[in-house]
């Protein structure tokens, strides 16, 4: 029995230190008239109608209780009542003073709630002046007919020390009051964060089912301990991402790459990056692009000019394929073979350089072909189109007929004397001269009038520019065109024959036509 008082009095001691760590219980107190009987006290099942069948004896009860811990209480009863023994066949007064470890089994908003109780108590008898130690123990249930008021019915038995045992039956009312703790977590609801969920008073009442200081209700994984900066989860490589969040999580990563390495520091995990130490672009695949092209530096020969990818990122601004670095004509397309410079006949010589650009040659040529196949290219063939020779830039010689005409006209083309108005018979002789004209479209004509020495030399001058001028009027009239005719005089400069004679004179007098190619 020593024992087990030694026990009880361990079981006291440990609940009253876990006391001081809850905070603000419940508090109750409670009132009950009992019934005692002292005359039948053996605990056999046996015996259990002459329990309650010998309990004459009255007294009450006062109880102060406190909450330890959720629907644990630590209960301090006084009694006071009348008892009889059955060896003294007397009655004496007693009183009670009990230390009781007081369990509910269900929660106290519970309607009906059975509950138990151990601990340490001790009795007075005031007839004899006597003290006795007694362990009770006992079992009661609740009725609860108001929110923290209950109807309370329970049955004590008293073992003693001094081999003076007995039994105590009550029944009262139990007044719950003090600060409210719904969840029953020794937190009152004033300061309980979740004040509907049993919890931790670290946690100021809220539960932390993983036990990692996150209360579940901002813990983001409630059942796995992690740390308080990740919101409770865990991050196995330490490097601020949570392990849910992490692609990598047996790596260290930053946050931009979801807990992956990124050596380079752009933003772009190292194992979706083509240049994983050199800072680059998404669109890059983590590769620079300085000019913004849409090339990588790597494979960008013009890695800090725009250019497209025809021409490995660098500039064309005509679009033709070729780089305006080794482009000769940068602002007008062309092919390759004249360095990006037009060729409108194809014939590999740029249209800048080609005498022909709209006729294909050869270079040797500037570009020109010989058309007429007379030995002559058309760079420096005045006709082209027609065979000729040399001697005349290409163009053909002029027929002996016509150069007769031409000869006629210079004898034949006359004007009125001492005047630069042409006689009508010298119309038909010119008309032969347009009809040359009109021949020899590569030709042009020179007109030179020429005159005696008879006279004064500035009149001479004068009237020979005045008929060469004449005959040029005459052939623009007849549809010669201007820029092919030219007119000069030379007064009495150029004498072909002696002036002292008459016939000399008529010879001197005259109007020279000579075709050339210019």
């Amino acid at each position: 029995m020593k024992k087990l008082f030694t026990i009880l009095c361990l079981v006291f001691a440990l609940f009253l230190v876990q006391n001081d760590t809850i905070a603000q219980p419940n508090q109750s107190l409670a009132f009950r008239t009992l019934w005692n009987n002292y005359i039948n006290p053996s605990p056999a099942w046996e015996d259990w109608e002459d329990v309650f069948k010998d309990a004459n004896d009255r007294g009450v009860e006062v109880a102060y209780g406190r909450r330890l811990h959720k629907g644990t209480w630590l209960m301090v009863p006084a009694k006071f009542g009348t008892v009889t023994y059955p060896k003294a066949n007397r009655n004496s007064i007693i009183g009670n003073l009990d230390l009781l470890i007081h369990n509910n089994l269900c929660s106290r908003n519970s309607i009906i709630n059975p509950n138990v109780h151990l601990g340490m108590g001790t009795t007075w008898d005031f007839d004899l002046e006597e003290f006795d130690w007694n362990i009770p123990v006992g079992a009661g249930l609740n009725f609860r007919i108001m929110p923290n008021v209950f109807l309370n019915a329970q049955t004590q038995y008293r073992f003693s020390i001094e081999n003076r045992p007995g039994w105590q039956h009550g029944l009262g009312l139990v007044v719950y009051f003090g600060e409210p703790d719904r969840d029953e977590d020794g937190i009152s609801d004033k300061e309980d964060k979740c004040p509907d969920v049993p919890g931790l008073k670290a946690l100021m009442g809220c539960p932390d089912r993983d036990g990692d200081g996150v209360a579940d209700g901002d813990d983001k994984c409630p059942d796995i301990a992690g740390l308080a900066n990740l919101m409770g989860c865990p991050d196995r490589d330490g490097d601020g991402v949570a392990d849910g969040d992490d692609k990598c999580p047996d790596l260290k990563g930053p946050a931009a790459t979801m807990g992956c390495p990124d050596r380079d520091s752009d933003g772009i995990m190292d194992s979706d990056d083509e240049c994983p130490d050199v800072k680059g672009i998404a669109a890059m695949k983590g590769c620079p692009d300085t000019d913004g092209d849409g090339i990588t530096d790597a494979s960008d020969k013009c890695p800090r000019e725009a250019g497209p990818a025809a021409t490995m990122g660098c500039p064309d601004r005509d679009g033709d394929g070729i780089t305006d670095k080794e482009d000769k004509c940068p602002g007008d397309k062309g092919p390759a073979s004249t360095m990006g410079c037009p060729d409108r006949d194809s014939d590999g010589v740029a249209d800048k350089d080609d005498a022909c650009p709209d006729k294909r040659g050869d270079s040797a040529h500037k570009g020109c072909p010989d058309s007429d196949g007379d030995g002559i290219f058309d760079d420096t063939d005045r006709c082209p189109d027609k065979p000729g020779v040399a001697a005349l830039r290409g163009c053909p010689e002029i027929k002996k007929e016509d150069k007769a005409k031409l000869e006629r006209a210079i004898k034949l083309v006359q004007f009125e004397t001492g005047k630069a108005v042409l006689l009508k018979k010298s119309y038909a002789v010119l008309d032969e001269v347009v009809s040359v004209m009109n021949t020899y479209s590569e030709y042009s004509l020179n007109i030179g009038g020429h005159t005696d020495n008879v006279g004064d030399d500035k009149m001479n001058q004068d009237l020979s520019e005045r008929r060469a001028k004449s005959c040029y009027d005459y052939l623009v009239s007849k549809g010669i065109s201007a820029n092919r005719i030219s007119s000069a005089g030379y007064g009495e400069t150029q004498p072909v024959a002696d002036n002292k004679t008459a016939a000399g004179r008529e010879q001197n007098r005259r109007v020279m036509f000579e075709l050339l190619v210019k």
